[in-house]
């Protein structure tokens, strides 16, 4: 498993005073009000931030970290994930996983493989897994109770029923 996860994405700047703008990646953005560390990825390597401050500016979350305080420092993390340890991520609800966990989980229906998750869309109503490499190509599976019946993380197996007409047999 990861060891870290995915929480926003550095998409620029904000201000002088290396004020960094973030696209936030979660279901539960307040979790940045408590945010106290942070890791940035750059070119593969992870290096550990202490969150300073927080602020919320329309659909964005404005964050200033300890070390980053010029527009030039600020500049080099531009297109960066910002991510928080595994530890330290918030405790999932029933039936709730990250995504990250999610990807590369076979999928399979009875005893046919359907494919592997290759991405998770989220959606206003419920999450859909991108599912290809199976004999169906890319399928767009619904991620709610009646269609995704188990979710085994640990043996990247997800068992489902697909919905009549969702693909053609």
């Amino acid at each position: 498993m990861e060891e870290y996860l995915v929480v926003g994405k550095i998409v620029n700047t904000h201000g002088v005073n290396g004020e960094l703008k973030v696209l936030p990646l979660t279901s539960d953005v307040s979790r940045f009000d408590y945010l106290k560390l942070a890791w940035i990825e750059e070119k593969g390597k992870h290096t550990e931030h202490y969150v300073e401050k927080v602020r919320y500016h329309k659909n964005f979350v404005l964050l200033t970290l300890r070390g980053i305080d010029t527009l030039d420092k600020a500049s080099l993390l531009k297109g960066c994930d910002l991510k928080v340890s595994r530890k330290y991520a918030r405790p999932l609800e029933e039936n709730e996983y990250f995504i990250v966990d999610l990807i590369g989980c076979k999928v399979y229906e009875n005893n046919l493989l359907l494919g592997t998750i290759t991405d998770v869309l989220q959606t206003s109503g419920n999450d859909v897994y991108v599912t290809t490499g199976g004999k169906y190509g890319e399928i767009l599976i619904p991620a709610v109770e009646h269609v995704v019946r188990e979710v085994d993380i640990e043996n990247k197996r997800v068992q489902v029923v697909l919905p009549e007409g969702l693909i053609e047999g």
